[in-house]
C-alpha cells in the first residue's frame, strides 16, 4: 500500500483561495526563475485578487529595477508554473524573509532529554489540567523546553 503524501491534500485545501493557491509552487521555483541576487532583495509576498502578484523588494531601487523586467519575469513564471503562474507583478518595498544565519545552519539538532528534576517540574506545572492525556502531553512538552533552556545557558 502507497503512503498517502499530506502535500497534495494541503495543496487542493489551499486551491479553495483562489489565485493564493499557486504560492506555494511560486515560492518553491522563485530563486531558480530570479536568480540568488534577486531573490535575496525580492520575495513574493501575496496574490490580489485580480491575480497580481506583490513582491515585496529591499529598497525602492529595487523595485524600480524590477519593475522594468516584470513581462520577462511573467513570462518565465508561466512557463514554470502554467495556470498557477500571475499575469502580473507588481513591486514594492516590504518586509522579505529573514536569511538564516550560517550558524544555525550548521548547526547540529540535538535532542536534550530532561532531567528528573525538569520532569518534575513539568508535572507540577500541568497539574491543573485536568484531562489526563493532555496533561501528559503538556508535561512532557514542558520537561523538553525546560531541559533544552538550561541547556542553552
Amino acid at each position: 500500500m502507497k503512503p498517502e503524501r499530506i502535500g497534495d491534500d494541503v495543496k487542493k485545501d489551499l486551491g479553495r483561495f483562489g489565485p493564493a493557491a499557486g504560492m506555494a509552487e511560486l515560492v518553491g521555483v522563485w530563486p531558480a526563475l530570479v536568480g540568488e541576487q534577486i531573490a535575496k532583495n525580492a520575495w513574493p509576498a501575496r496574490f490580489a485578487r485580480d491575480g497580481t502578484l506583490h513582491v515585496a523588494t529591499s529598497s525602492s531601487a529595487w523595485a524600480f529595477e524590477l519593475s522594468q523586467l516584470a513581462p520577462q519575469l511573467v513570462g518565465r513564471l508561466q512557463e514554470a508554473l502554467g495556470g498557477v503562474a500571475p499575469e502580473a507583478i507588481r513591486f514594492a518595498p516590504g518586509k522579505l524573509p529573514d536569511e538564516p544565519s550560517p550558524a544555525v545552519e550548521g548547526r547540529e539538532k540535538v535532542v536534550v532529554e530532561p532531567s528528573k528534576e525538569d520532569v518534575e517540574r513539568a508535572f507540577e506545572l500541568a497539574a491543573r489540567i485536568e484531562d489526563e492525556s493532555l496533561r501528559e502531553v503538556v508535561a512532557k512538552t514542558v520537561a523538553r523546553g525546560l531541559a533544552r533552556a538550561s541547556d542553552d545557558r
